[in-house]
């Protein structure tokens, strides 16, 4: 339970620099802490459960770019969740939920180095 707490608030800081860093991704100027924790909620929902869909429908894709579709695929996930948000959370078009996808993940993989502890450490005595 305490890891999925943890994911749902790397999601939230790492949307919430995304919407900082690029012009065409904004939260609504009246947006609370609960506000971006209810964004990164449901863009963690659809990373879930449509994420993995969408990859199983465009394996060749990934293959023939060597993973750089990933970054698309995450820019659609973004521009889904703009569209569920409504005007909470506000994405601009295709380029800047692309843009957005490589801050998010950026900012996603650092935050999990540094905050989410390794299940495969051991201590050596």
């Amino acid at each position: 339970m305490i890891h999925l707490l943890i994911r749902l608030i790397i999601n939230a800081i790492s949307l919430w620099v995304a919407a900082l860093v690029i012009p065409g991704i904004n939260f609504s100027q009246h947006a609370s802490v609960f506000d971006v924790l209810f964004v990164a909620l449901l863009f963690g929902i659809i990373n879930a459960i449509i994420k993995p869909i969408l990859a199983f429908v465009t394996c060749p894709f990934y293959v023939i770019t060597l993973g750089l579709f990933t970054f698309v695929v995450n820019a659609l996930m973004l521009l889904l969740t703009s569209w569920l948000a409504g005007s909470i959370f506000v994405v601009r078009g295709f380029v800047w939920a692309f843009l957005g996808s490589i801050v998010i993940s950026v900012i996603s993989t650092l935050l999990t180095v540094f905050l989410v502890p390794r299940e495969d450490t051991f201590d050596v005595e």
